[in-house]
This record gives structure tokens, sequence and C-alpha cells, in this order.
């Protein structure tokens, strides 16, 4: 600790080491003294500046300080990378405004990754199914009925019910599932039931009809 940093900020500084920690190595926390009107301390540092450079705040105490949080905003690193910032008036026990806490997030990353899974997942370069190899399919057929049929009672695949179960196999069946050589076995699997179980309920719909 240098001679400028006071004691009554020691807890700051603490927490700023905590969340340079968490997001580390994306984000900077800078601590302003907006007595002395200096950088009071800098966990992670990113951004090059250091411990004593003017914290240019006097506009802030000047105009007066009506927010507690002011954020986020977004400013340019020196590298040229953009910075996602949020900053934070901290006061004393009298309600003084005795610092500023200020929280630098490189973004450059997210937004790279963001670029890159966009570009992964454009439907630009899709086209549509060809009908030589997915006339006969029957497992798209059978995924599409099934999804929509949860879709539309609100259901999840992995929480249906023995009678949510049998209605399926019994919906799927009236939308001419069953016709695939290996339908029954694929759909038992889906469902995650026993193929037995699912011939029984088939059995069961011819001998109602």
């Amino acid at each position: 600790m240098t001679a400028k940093q006071a004691p009554a900020l020691d807890n700051f500084r603490a927490i700023a080491d905590a969340i340079a920690t968490l997001f580390f190595p994306h984000a900077e926390v800078v601590l302003h003294d907006l007595r002395t009107q200096q950088i009071d301390y800098i966990a992670n540092n990113i951004s090059k500046r250091e411990i004593g450079d003017d914290a240019a705040l006097e506009d802030m105490l000047e105009e007066g300080i009506n927010e507690r949080n002011i954020g986020p905003y977004e400013k340019l690193n020196w590298d040229g990378q953009k910075i996602r910032s949020v900053s934070t008036v901290l006061h004393d026990v009298e309600g003084v405004p005795l610092a500023v806490l200020c929280i630098n997030l490189n973004i450059s990353l997210f937004e790279s990754a963001r670029a890159a899974l966009d570009l992964f997942l454009s439907p630009n370069k899709l086209i549509p199914q060809p009908d030589a190899l997915f006339r006969d399919d029957w497992q798209e057929r059978i995924n599409t009925f099934l999804h929509s049929w949860l879709r539309q009672r609100q259901l999840g695949l992995n929480l249906l019910s023995r009678d949510h179960k049998r209605e399926l196999v019994l919906a799927l069946h009236a939308e001419g599932a069953f016709k695939g050589k290996s339908a029954a076995n694929y759909v038992a699997n889906v469902l995650n039931m026993g193929r037995a179980t699912v011939y029984k309920h088939l059995k069961e719909l011819k001998a109602e009809v």
C-alpha cells in the first residue's frame, strides 16, 4: 500500500480484487479516490494506467453525483479492443461520495465468439432437404411430429408420464409413423420405454377398432 492509499478504501480494494479474480483475465477494476482525484488501486490492469494517475472526475463532483450506478457504457482500450464499463459511486458513513469503482470488461473476445457462431450457424448456405434423401425418412417425420406434439402440450420429452407416452404412441400411429420397418424400435428408444410396451399399446388400439 502506498502513502496515497488511505485505509478507508481498503475494503473496496478487496472487492476490486474479488471481481477481477472472478472475471479473470477479461475484467479490470479501477478504484478512483474522489478526495485526491487520483487512481487509488487497479486490479488486473489491462488499461496500462497506474496508481496515482489523474482520475479526471472533477466534473462529476462539480455537477453533483445523482446516480449510484453509472452505465454500462462502452469505450475503446489502448489496444483497440472494445471495453464495456460500469461505475459505482461509493459513499462514506455520512453519505458523502468517497470513491468511484469502475469495472472494465473486455468484450472483444465475446464479440469474436459471437461472430464465429453467427457465421457457423448462418442459414444462408443451407439448401432445402433433398427429396432423394428425405422422401422416405420416417425418422425425420417422427421427430417433427413428436416435438410438435410436445410443444402444443408444453411438455418435455424427459418428463412424460406413462399415460403421456401411451397417448403419444397412439398419436404417432394415427400419423402413420409405424410404417417404417424399425419405427417401433426407434419410438421405444426415443420415449425411453420397452419395445414390447409400444407393441402392447398398438395391439390395444387394434382391439379397440
